[in-house]
């Protein structure tokens, strides 16, 4: 099954954090912001007479959804991209801000989304940069953190020491 689900700040009154087990069971996590005031205008003007949930249609049919992440398992990820995930794995896990290390689970969420980044570009093989781009929104919400550390803090430092695996011609 496929969940998409919002989650309001800790500062939230009423709002706990969710334990470990299930934080890392999402495959990515976005932080939103608040809208522009464009987007707040047309937020306000889809709601002046009705609800526009009744007038949404789906984009992609099942059967195509089924077929993308086939797609997806078809995308080669090359034993140095594998081993560059390993390494940003234990580069975190080295970190003494990191309480709370990115699990295997991570790991293989991070070469599934990187799968899936490569196939929405057009490509049937995984780049040192597509697992780069994915290291954030992958792990972020999944490391408990000492003190004031911020993850996104962390992991920038680490996606920029990690060295990338060198480029072979696919």
């Amino acid at each position: 099954f496929f969940v998409i689900a919002t989650q309001n700040p800790v500062e939230f009154h009423g709002t706990y954090p969710l334990p470990e087990s299930q934080l890392d069971r999402f495959i990515l996590s976005a932080e939103m912001g608040p809208p522009t005031d464009e987007e707040a205008m047309e937020v306000l003007a889809s709601r002046e007479h009705g609800d526009p949930i009744a007038d949404l249609r789906p984009v992609v049919a099942l059967e195509e959804v089924v077929e993308l992440q086939e797609a997806c398992l078809r995308v080669v990820v090359a034993p140095a991209i594998r081993a560059y995930v390993v390494a940003v794995l234990n580069a975190v896990r080295a970190r003494p801000e990191v309480m709370l290390p990115a699990s295997m689970r991570a790991g293989l969420y991070l070469q599934r989304a990187a799968q899936a980044w490569a196939l929405f570009g057009g490509r049937d093989f995984v780049l040192p940069d597509d697992i780069k781009r994915l290291v954030q929104p992958v792990l972020a919400h999944r490391l408990g953190m000492r003190g004031r550390a911020r993850a996104a803090d962390v992991l920038a430092e680490v996606v920029t020491a990690v060295p990338l695996p060198p480029l072979r011609q696919h």
